[in-house]
């Protein structure tokens, strides 16, 4: 039940964007950074997951958690929070769920800053 609450608040956020762009709240340049980046997060937990599974036989470079942090920070985290969900990859990692719905947070407040300053501007 959470698993798909997580899937469609994300999903939702990435049309809410799309909405604001055909409203001409924004520009193209919003919805598609975020739905870029979301993909580019999303792809890069798959190729980490699958990396992680070689583990288990091989020695294998993985990428870091910082790194699919700051993807998360940066704007890709509707990506990876479906990525979470749906490949089950780093959702059970307490202090990463910690770190990803920090990023989340400020993600959400700086958007909701700027359209409220936004708002108020016009």
């Amino acid at each position: 039940m959470i698993k798909k609450i997580l899937i469609i608040f994300a999903s939702v956020f990435i049309g809410i964007l799309w909405l604001a762009y055909l409203t001409h709240y924004t520009s193209i340049y919003v919805p598609s950074y975020v739905s870029g980046l979301s993909a580019l997060t999303f792809l890069i937990y798959a190729w980490d997951k699958r990396k992680a599974k070689q583990s288990t036989h091989k020695k294998v470079n993985r990428i870091s958690e910082r790194t699919l942090q700051l993807f998360a920070l940066f704007g890709g985290w509707p990506g990876a929070l479906i990525a979470q969900q749906l490949l089950r990859h780093k959702s059970q990692k307490q202090r990463f769920i910690i770190v990803l719905w920090v990023c989340i947070l400020i993600n959400l407040s700086v958007i909701g800053f700027l359209g409220y300053v936004l708002l108020v501007r016009n």
